[in-house]
């Protein structure tokens, strides 16, 4: 029985709260290049007036590489690659990786996939393109769990050709460096990526593709919030594993009562399932004893 079934309306908090997030890391970025009286797209705007560079702002950047607040962050997985392409380490790669990746692991290693990256806000919206136009695509084409194979791969492949593979096709800068710098890198793979999900397959990328999706799902057993269910108060009418971005296996260990926390690296935290819960037994809770598990009730 799913949340229509039952007759109750899903809540939308979670929602909210992750669409305010999406969106504000999209205009915090862009906002500023503007003020600083730059254009996006790449584009110039203004006439002979000299102007301030954008990397005087107190944000500036990409989601690769950024200057906040006088403090320069890099993506964890990007320095992986740039490391493995140059042969070389730069202890100034780390401390300015650092911060990112205790953040995420410390919160929950996708989250940056399901708060953060524009190309799962792209993605939520094809999941309601394909639903008004009444498309109908496989549930799970490729095992979830593929995308730390190609993760290591890309590592590899950068290695071997001395190029950071993942940031020359990423989709995500397709979207944010796209915005920002009029890059187009990436745009073609986001292109493809939109196809798949509108015809053959739902959330083939996020779920088993995307190697950044990937690098985060190794850490993300880490995190400190969890979904967590209330047994008691589950109807098992399985609107949490229609409603996952993830994948809905990762939350069969807390409806069939072996855990009371979902404890997979690829749980967003996204509240989704949450929010789609008609009787409320799914919260998200700082903890870490989802390690433990639950032994399986008697029926």
């Amino acid at each position: 029985m799913s949340t229509e079934a039952s007759g109750r309306s899903p809540r939308k908090r979670w929602l909210t709260a992750r669409r305010i997030v999406q969106t504000g890391v999209l205009i915090a970025f862009a906002a500023l290049v503007v003020a600083s009286g730059w254009g996006l797209f790449g584009l110039v705007q203004g006439g002979d007036d000299p102007v301030p560079t954008p990397s005087d702002m107190p944000l500036y950047g990409t989601l690769s590489s950024s200057h906040l607040l006088g403090l320069d962050l890099l993506d964890p997985y990007a320095v992986l690659q740039i490391t493995a392409a140059s042969k070389s380490f730069s202890f100034d790669w780390l401390l300015f990786a650092l911060p990112i990746l205790v953040l995420y692991a410390a919160v929950r290693g996708r989250a940056f996939c399901g708060w953060v990256c524009p190309v799962n806000l792209l993605l939520e919206g094809v999941d309601w393109l394909r639903g008004k136009l009444g498309l109908k695509v496989a549930e799970r084409t490729v095992p979830r769990h593929a995308k730390l194979g190609i993760a290591l791969a890309v590592i590899v492949a950068s290695a071997v050709t001395s190029v950071p593979v993942f940031e020359a096709f990423s989709p995500i800068s397709a979207v944010n460096k796209g915005i920002l710098l009029g890059s187009v890198a990436g745009l073609w793979v986001l292109v493809a990526i939109v196809v798949l999900e509108l015809f053959w397959s739902h959330r083939v990328w996020c779920r088993a593709l995307c190697p950044l999706g990937g690098f985060y799902e190794a850490v993300g057993r880490l995190g400190f919030l969890n979904v967590r269910i209330d047994p008691k108060a589950c109807i098992h009418c399985n609107a949490c594993k229609e409603a996952c971005l993830a994948d809905p296996e990762i939350l069969d260990p807390i409806l069939l009562e072996q855990a009371m926390y979902v404890s997979a690296g690829d749980c967003m935290v996204c509240g989704k399932c949450v929010d789609s819960c008609p009787a409320k037994a799914l919260s998200i809770e700082p903890g870490l004893d989802h390690y433990r598990a639950r032994p399986r009730r008697s029926r």
